[in-house]
């Protein structure tokens, strides 16, 4: 299993900690992000709100092919039968948490994007994450693609983009300037940590480059780890206070790098909306979605809590009209193999569906699905480049040219 955990994807990407203090990004707790606010919700400003769900969710048991025969012959006892799943069509169907989904589906404003990926797929959670939030398919980068939105139109403020988390993540990260994380309460890192940290981050000129950017890295994790150690946990407002680090200690591959409690994060998204902060792009993360063993009961109960906590989140912010502009995308870093592994659990895989959802949405399905009798090294086909939704989002939410962000890509769908 190729265990990973937020730290260690912060100390290796090289790109959030660097970036984002070079800016001057820090720290915010949720009461000073909200007396930002104007007091009165912008109708007129679109909002982004990005979910990544870290691990590799299991696409092919999120939306699942339940009528296809090569379905139930490749996931065994994991598959799910056709009674069981939540008809959309095409003989599709959502896996059964995912009821407010459903529902979205019904009225129209959930699409559905299928066979999402990059060219080349990578298994490693890592190197695949790393493309996802930076956009550069190609190879590595020094910003996310969230970031150099900052850059174009962030007018050098961090609040435009808002992490929701104890860290920031390398999608928020850009050259000129970064997102902001707003911190909702856990604990700092621990004092061997922070000890291992500072003994690691002293430079030797004489050594590698990769070994003085790792170097360089640790050093930045560790300031931002006192930036927040500074902060006082009364800022945390209530729901927020949760144990963030806890689930990801005790569970480092399948939390892989996520926050705990996505309730609380878009709780402070909501309240951020209906205060008038100025952020237009938030970002939130659930773990836990690497199932190799046992992956029914697990993805099922993950699904149905982010089922829970996206459902209650629209249905708070269509109250007002800011909230009616509100759009969500849900993606993982890869989808998992097709067959069933012998642990009832699968492996790292390539292509999944991405969900968006909201009252802008054009509801539907996007890209084609993945054939089960045409796989490639046993997985799934990508049919749909991942960037095409980052260009949609771009240029219908944010108000940007794609192109300039995307290194050129600039190839939209039609979900909004």
């Amino acid at each position: 299993m190729d265990t990973w955990t937020r730290r260690k994807f912060l100390v290796t990407s090289g790109v959030t900690a660097g970036a984002a203090l070079a800016a001057g990004a820090g720290a915010w707790g949720v009461d000073e992000l909200l007396a930002t606010g104007s007091g009165t919700p912008d109708g007129e400003a679109s909002t982004l709100v990005l979910v990544t769900l870290y691990g590799g969710n299991d696409g092919l048991n999120t939306l699942v092919p339940a009528a296809d025969p090569h379905y139930q012959d490749l996931r065994g006892d994991l598959a799910y039968a056709e009674d069981e799943v939540l008809p959309l069509g095409e003989g599709l169907g959502l896996n059964p948490g995912l009821k407010n989904l459903k529902k979205l589906w019904d009225d129209k404003h959930l699409a559905v994007v299928r066979g999402v990926s990059y060219p080349k797929p990578d298994h490693s959670h890592f190197r695949s994450m790393a493309i996802w939030q930076t956009a550069s398919p190609s190879g590595p980068v020094p910003s996310g693609w969230l970031g150099r939105w900052l850059d174009r139109a962030g007018d050098g403020d961090p609040l435009k983009g808002v992490s929701v988390g104890a860290t920031l993540p390398p999608l928020m990260a850009g050259t000129k300037t970064a997102g902001a994380a707003v911190r909702l309460g856990g604990k700092p890192l621990p004092d061997a940590w922070q000890r291992a940290c500072e003994e690691l981050s002293h430079q030797d000129e004489d050594a590698h480059p990769l070994l003085r950017r790792a170097a360089t890295s640790l050093g930045d994790l560790r300031q931002v780890s006192r930036s927040f150690d500074a902060k006082s946990d009364s800022t945390s407002g209530g729901k927020g206070e949760k144990d963030e680090d806890g689930a990801t200690e005790g569970n480092e591959g399948g939390s892989a790098g996520a926050e705990s409690a996505l309730g609380a994060q878009l709780d402070v998204v909501a309240r951020a909306i209906e205060a008038g902060v100025s952020t237009r792009a938030y970002s939130v993360s659930l773990g836990g979605f690497d199932t190799h063993a046992n992956e029914k009961g697990t993805q099922s109960r993950l699904l149905a809590g982010l089922d829970r906590d996206l459902g209650g989140f629209l249905t708070r912010v269509r109250r007002t009209a800011a909230g009616r502009k509100v759009v969500v995308a849900v993606y993982s870093e890869f989808g998992r193999r097709p067959k069933a592994n012998a642990n009832q659990g699968t492996d790292h895989g390539t292509a999944g569906p991405l969900f968006v959802l909201g009252e802008p949405v054009r509801g539907g399905f996007h890209g084609e699905q993945p054939a089960l009798d045409d796989l490639t090294d046993d997985d799934l086909r990508t049919t749909t480049d991942f960037r095409a939704v980052y260009a949609t989002l771009l240029r219908e939410v944010l108000g940007t040219d794609p192109g300039a962000v995307l290194d050129g890509y600039d190839k939209t769908l039609a979900f909004l």
